[in-house]
């Protein structure tokens, strides 16, 4: 768990200084505007996030009556969690997954598909629950509009620098800097922005996987879950959505063959490694 905090405290001190690098070609007017306008967006996307994903997904708000075995695990999980009693919702497809939403675990969610419920056992069930809480109570939501915040000021700074190459004007060329800094800025910082911040969201997904594991003292009913997530998911892909929103699922759920850089979540096989190696 402290490897991963640490990871994850390492990364974001690289998101940080790519922006406070990037400043020194721009002076502090550029990238104070950019800072506020990203901070504007990442403020409401993490205060309304959870009604947008909601609503994007058709996720409905059941009761203990409605859904008493969800209810039963979820209330479960998150005594032995030591958290707030979240909203739970169900989705409406087939595609087997689970996500957590909420600003923090006062105000949180978790949302189970109709797929999940019906390919899972109670124990992998409850191991999916497990990793959802852990998000909740390991403040990801925050963690995640940080680097969000980062990643989007410096998208700015190098969409000034591609208007700049285009019409002329850039600070610190007229001081010697060169060409290809420009171009640099332009197009190589924002994409290694952006592997920062998946890379951010993976080690998430492994922390909230270890402390998953621990809080039920079993790995295994994790474990077994993503093996059965892994299959479902790529045999039922999700229908709607976005797949800007991947990043909060507890596995993909669109289809697709990306190299793992550039994936929000770890290679399932890793991560079922890791839980099967862990010793209770």
């Amino acid at each position: 768990m402290i490897k991963n905090q640490l990871k994850t405290v390492v990364l974001l001190a690289s998101l940080t200084a790519l922006l406070l690098w990037i400043g020194s070609f721009w002076g502090t007017s550029g990238i104070i505007i950019g800072l506020v306008f990203a901070i504007l967006i990442n403020f409401g996307s993490y205060w309304f996030s959870d009604k947008i994903v909601l609503r994007m997904y058709h996720a409905k708000q059941v009761s203990d009556s409605e859904a008493p075995r969800l209810h039963k695990l979820v209330r479960e999980v998150t005594q032995l969690a030591n958290l707030p009693m979240p909203k739970v919702y169900i989705v409406p497809t087939k595609n087997p997954n689970a996500f957590a939403t909420g600003r923090n675990p006062k105000n949180a969610a978790i949302a189970c598909t109709e797929g999940i419920l019906e390919l899972l056992n109670d124990d992998e069930l409850k191991g999916v629950i497990a990793h959802e809480a852990s998000h909740i109570k390991n403040r990801d939501t925050l963690i995640q509009v940080v680097a969000a915040t980062i990643a989007g000021v410096i998208s700015y700074a190098a969409m000034m620098a591609r208007w700049a190459a285009i019409f002329g004007g850039f600070g610190r060329d007229r001081d010697g800097g060169s060409v290809l800094e420009l171009l640099f800025l332009a197009i190589v910082t924002p994409l290694i922005a952006t592997l920062l911040q998946l890379a951010i969201s993976r080690s998430r997904e492994f922390l909230a996987d270890e402390t998953a594991a621990k809080t039920l003292h079993n790995s295994f009913g994790l474990a077994k879950a993503l093996e059965k997530l892994e299959g479902g998911v790529y045999k039922t892909p999700m229908r709607f959505g976005s797949k800007a929103t991947s990043a909060i699922f507890i596995s993909n759920p669109f289809r697709g063959g990306l190299l793992n850089f550039f994936s929000t979540h770890p290679p399932m096989a890793e991560r079922i490694n890791k839980l099967k190696s862990m010793n209770f």
